[in-house]
């Protein structure tokens, strides 16, 4: 089984709930993204401003340099990766990274942003992240309608092979 994955998507989508229990279910390190970001990124969504790539970078130089110290541990990387560019930035870092996409219905991402309380990230921002993702061919899609063990499920199923 590879030993290196990142998990995907927009905002409210499920990335650090099913990547959490995916670490700990493969014995690897869990790295939510989140972590990573700069206070002036936090502030600038906080207040309902999306992020450009040039405040992404920084975000994404830390979360590369993080994982080349990880390139012998298992781990699971739990990042937005929206745009081919970001992802490409990554996998400089860990070539052999298993790309799992989180996907779904609008609504039900909306709905979920709207019942998350604490997070820096307002649901007023989900229309941006939407027209920023740049879907990955090479990803295994799983849509979020489905239960966090099914996902995991789906996780082991296409992972084991």
């Amino acid at each position: 089984m590879n030993r290196h994955f990142l998990i995907m998507g927009v905002s409210g989508c499920g990335k650090t709930t099913v990547g959490k229990r995916w670490a700990e279910e493969i014995g690897a390190t869990f790295l939510d993204a989140d972590d990573f970001h700069p206070a002036a990124n936090l502030t600038k969504m906080a207040a309902g401003q999306p992020l450009t790539d040039e405040d992404r970078e920084p975000w994404l130089a830390a979360i590369a340099t993080k994982i080349v110290t990880l390139a012998d541990v298992p781990f699971v990387l739990a990042c937005s990766a929206l745009r081919l560019v970001h992802r490409q930035q990554l996998l400089r870092a860990c070539p052999d990274m298993c790309i799992v996409l989180l996907h779904g219905d609008p609504a039900l991402l909306q709905q979920r942003l709207e019942q998350r309380r604490g997070h820096f990230m307002p649901a007023s921002l989900l229309d941006s992240q939407l027209a920023t993702l740049e879907s990955p061919s090479d990803a295994l899609r799983i849509d979020i309608s489905l239960p966090p063990e099914s996902i995991l499920e789906r996780l082991r199923q296409h992972f084991s092979s």
